[in-house]
C-alpha cells in the first residue's frame, strides 16, 4: 500500500501529474484524516499545550512548544506543514499544504490568512493540478485576510499588508500590499539591514550587500 511519505516525495518533487490512482486515493485518505483532526481542534476548547500536541499529530513532525495558534484552523492535508519556533497563527487561517508550507521562526500570521500551494492549469479541457511550495522567512508578519499563492518565497522580516494577494516572491525587510501585491517600500536602509543581521545571524546566513542591492534594483525597475 502507498504511504503518505511516498505521496510527500512526489508532491515535494513537483511530480503531481505522475501520481497514480492509488496515490490519489492515499492522498484523499490523508485529507479525510486532516479534516477529522481539525474538526477535533475547532469544535471544543483546548489548552495551548493540547493545541501543540494536535498540530504535531496533524503535521507528522514535532511542533515546537512555543507555537501559539488560535482556532479555528483549516487544512486539507496537514502533513506538509513545517512550523518554526515562536510562531503565532491567528484564528480562521486556511493552509492548503500539499505543495509544502515552510514557516520561519518568530513569524506572525493574522486572521483568515490563506496559504495555497495548489493551482490548476488554465486549459479548460485539462485542469490538472499545479503544485509548488510556499516559503515564509523569519520574523515575517502577514496581515489579516492576505492570500499567498503557490511557489512564493517571502523574505525575512517582510510585512504583508492586510488583504494582499501575493503571487510573486517578496524581498526581505519590505512592506507589500495590494491585488496583486507590490512592494510599497523597504522600511530599513541596506546599512540598517546589514547591521541588524550581524546581531542575529552568522556570515553564511546573512544577506550580502550585493543581494540586497539586487532586491532594490528589481523593485525599482
Amino acid at each position: 500500500m502507498i504511504t503518505v511519505e511516498e505521496i510527500l516525495e512526489y508532491l515535494n518533487s513537483d511530480r503531481v501529474e505522475d501520481m497514480t490512482e492509488e496515490m490519489h486515493e492515499c492522498s484523499m485518505r490523508q485529507s479525510q484524516a486532516a479534516i477529522k483532526q481539525t474538526m477535533e481542534l475547532n469544535t471544543k476548547y483546548h489548552t495551548p499545550e493540547e493545541i501543540v500536541s494536535i498540530m504535531t499529530e496533524l503535521t507528522g513532525e514535532e511542533v515546537d512548544e512555543s507555537l501559539r495558534l488560535f482556532p479555528p484552523f483549516y487544512t486539507d492535508f496537514g502533513r506538509n506543514i513545517h512550523i518554526g519556533k515562536n510562531v503565532f497563527i491567528n484564528s480562521g487561517c486556511s493552509f492548503q499544504d500539499q505543495g509544502g508550507i515552510y514557516i520561519g521562526d518568530n513569524t506572525l500570521i493574522g486572521h483568515r490568512v490563506v496559504l495555497a500551494t495548489l493551482d490548476h492549469d488554465l486549459n479548460p479541457y485539462d485542469r490538472h493540478l499545479l503544485c509548488a511550495p510556499i516559503h515564509i522567512g523569519n520574523r515575517v508578519w502577514i496581515g489579516a485576510g492576505a492570500i499567498v499563492t503557490r511557489g512564493v518565497t517571502i523574505g525575512d522580516g517582510a510585512v504583508i499588508a492586510a488583504g494582499a494577494v501575493v503571487t510573486k516572491d517578496v524581498p526581505p525587510y519590505c512592506i507589500v500590499g495590494g491585488v496583486p501585491a507590490k512592494v510599497i517600500k523597504f522600511y530599513w536602509t541596506i546599512e540598517e539591514i546589514i547591521e541588524h543581521e550581524k546581531q542575529l545571524y552568522s556570515d553564511s546566513e546573512r544577506y550580502t550587500r550585493e543581494e540586497l542591492e539586487e532586491f532594490l534594483k528589481a523593485v525599482n525597475r
